[in-house]
């Protein structure tokens, strides 16, 4: 009875979320019970079969691997095809399943335990929650279930890491930091002229770290990142983030500065009812559809802050003209809500922070790479693509001829 409670007050807390937050933790849940599905039929093949190549093998080599069939378990109302391993009987000489499927395929109702873990967040507490319910439920140990999730998230985070990226034609770059778990990561974020966001890599450092987001650009160059017909970039006005960038693509490349951060530095010097009145000019001034008419309210405004707060009004100045770039491309109308901001990185980021967010000490760098890059690899299937993405020709145009490179295509 206290359990059918339970389970309806997070059945209601649950109804109550938008449509994106109850997909979002859907998609979440499905993904985990995926892992740990997998993670269990490997281990049952390779309890009844031996390792992978190995000359050792259980039950006096009675049974051998013998290939997958398709499959799928039941979460909720959604069907997940799943790879089901078979073994081949040497004795009785038929090919089966691996035994524990069945087990695994009647499971369609979850526990309660199950859904407050997956409620709760992904972390290393509530994964090991997660995995020691399904575990002891086929008779499996936690720490067999957690092995196989470093061994399969180390695979993720080297591929990840060694992704070539010379496949794709990138018109823009995206920096951004954020903290997460008292930790601080910068995450470059590229989008290629079809308008579709890629997670490119991180790097453990602080924006004004110029030698640090050097050393992820130098990664990306490595993995054939290319930007000779011009890139725009998009940063939160770090200096150490335009040094790097500057000193990485050179002439190739045209900086905007986030007008978000812009924004919010220069009302950080004001009170709280002088904040919010110049939070609305400012945004106003920016969404003026010509350069000429965005800087002349700029400069309106920050005439008006030098006589109330020479902090705000130098915060405003000082490099205001790199937040008006797309605007002196004439695109404000076309890109403006997509390019003049970090925002897609950003929200790139509270995806991270939910994944990450009850995890409170890192074990190891390992353990913090492992966990980012399965976090960026499910966060990048999700995004979107940019706003009038179909125009971003334009864009590559406009790059190519305020910095005068070459108009033939690079081959």
């Amino acid at each position: 009875m206290q359990n059918s409670k339970k389970r309806n007050e997070n059945l209601q807390w649950f109804e109550q979320l938008s449509l994106d937050n109850q997909l979002d933790i859907f998609q979440d849940y499905t993904t985990m019970l995926k892992i740990v599905a997998n993670n269990l039929l490997q281990e049952d093949i390779t309890n009844k079969c031996g390792e992978r190549y190995s000359r050792e093998k259980p039950h006096n080599g009675q049974y051998s691997r013998w290939g997958y069939n398709p499959g799928s378990i039941k979460i909720g109302e959604e069907k997940i095809p799943i790879d089901i391993p078979r073994y081949f009987d040497n004795q009785t000489h038929k090919a089966e399943n691996t035994t524990i499927y069945g087990k695994i395929k009647g499971q369609e109702n979850p526990t309660e335990t199950m859904i407050k873990s997956i409620l709760l967040g992904l972390s290393q507490k509530d994964y090991g929650q997660l995995s020691k319910t399904l575990a002891e439920s086929f008779g499996l140990s936690q720490s067999t279930i957690s092995r196989k999730f470093i061994e399969e998230s180390s695979k993720e985070l080297k591929a990840y890491e060694q992704r070539d990226l010379g496949k794709y034609d990138f018109t823009a770059l995206m920096i951004d930091g954020k903290y997460l778990s008292r930790e601080q990561i910068i995450i470059a974020m590229g989008i290629t002229t079809g308008g579709d966001k890629l997670l490119l890599g991180f790097v453990e450092s602080t924006t004004e770290n110029s030698r640090a987001v050097k050393g992820l650009l130098r990664n990306l160059l490595e993995r054939n990142f290319r930007y000779e017909q011009g890139l725009l970039c998009v940063l939160d006005g770090a200096k150490g983030l335009s040094k790097a960038v500057k000193e990485t693509f050179g002439q190739h490349c045209i900086i905007q500065r986030c007008q978000w951060h812009k924004r919010e530095n220069v009302v950080s010097y004001l009170s709280e009812n002088d904040a919010e009145f110049y939070r609305q000019k400012l945004q106003s001034a920016y969404r003026e559809p010509t350069y000429e008419e965005a800087k002349s309210k700029l400069i309106e405004i920050e005439n008006q802050l030098s006589k109330i707060n020479r902090s705000a009004a130098r915060s405003l100045h000082e490099g205001f003209e790199e937040t008006l770039t797309i605007h002196k491309l004439g695109l404000a109308v076309e890109f403006g809500k997509s390019l003049t901001t970090t925002n897609s990185i950003e929200n790139v980021n509270s995806k991270l922070a939910r994944y990450l967010r009850k995890i409170k000490h890192w074990k190891s760098p390992d353990m913090l790479g492992r966990w980012i890059a399965m976090a960026l690899i499910e966060t990048e299937t999700r995004l979107r693509r940019i706003h009038n993405y179909k125009k971003l020709h334009l864009l590559r145009k406009a790059i190519k001829t305020e910095l005068k490179l070459n108009q033939s295509k690079v081959a």
